[in-house]
């Protein structure tokens, strides 16, 4: 789904016309509509990479300024012109936020698929790998401190860390979750995740 999403903007490359035929004026605007959604791409794909603040914030401006710059090559009017570039703008941060929330998720399937084959006091690692560089790889260590419930809903409370480097040395981070069998799988249970790590996004 996430690069159906970029496969878009890449399409947006080829959208010039080469000729300008029997209608010279409409040519030339779908040759400024074709630009507008050009820098509209462009701005989403530069603003990949970085944190998540200045990701969310850089992506949308950008859009906003793409979305503003399309509606001035259409109307004349300030309005209209205010009014198309604050929609870009809040439907690239969207767009952002779906982006972050499939990272998250996928972080959060290879986790629970790496606890689900262990037995309490057990330790294994996991790792995660974006295809996408919005968001820093991760890996860490992950143990199942106790069985919740067996049966027919079969639980497990998790252990994992995040390990990273800081100025050379090593830092951990730790955080307690919940899993669940689904059927083959283990799937994550946790409703929320801790603030400090996703902020507001799950």
């Amino acid at each position: 789904m996430i690069l159906r999403r970029l496969n878009i903007l890449y399409m947006f490359s080829f959208c010039a016309p080469r000729r300008v035929g029997p209608h010279p004026g409409r040519a030339g605007f779908l040759r400024r509509h074709c630009i507008a959604l050009k820098l509209l791409g462009m701005s989403c794909v530069m603003g990949l990479a970085g944190c998540q603040s200045l990701v969310l914030e850089g992506s949308s401006a950008g859009a906003g300024i793409a979305g503003a710059a399309l509606a001035q090559k259409v109307t004349d009017n300030a309005a209209v012109t205010t009014g198309i570039g604050v929609g870009v703008q809040a439907a690239t941060r969207s767009a952002v936020q779906y982006v972050q929330r499939e990272m998250h998720g996928y972080t959060q399937e290879v986790i629970a698929t790496a606890a689900g084959k262990l037995k309490e006091g057990e330790v294994a690692n996991w790792k995660s790998i974006h295809s996408i560089p919005m968001e820093p790889n991760e890996q860490g260590r992950v143990t199942v401190s106790r069985a919740i419930s067996q049966g027919l809903l079969e639980c497990k409370e998790i252990v994992y860390s995040v390990d990273s480097e800081e100025n050379s040395m090593p830092r951990n981070e730790f955080y307690v979750a919940s899993i669940c069998k689904d059927g083959p799988r283990w799937a994550w249970a946790t409703a929320e995740p801790a603030v400090s790590r996703w902020g507001a996004l799950q």
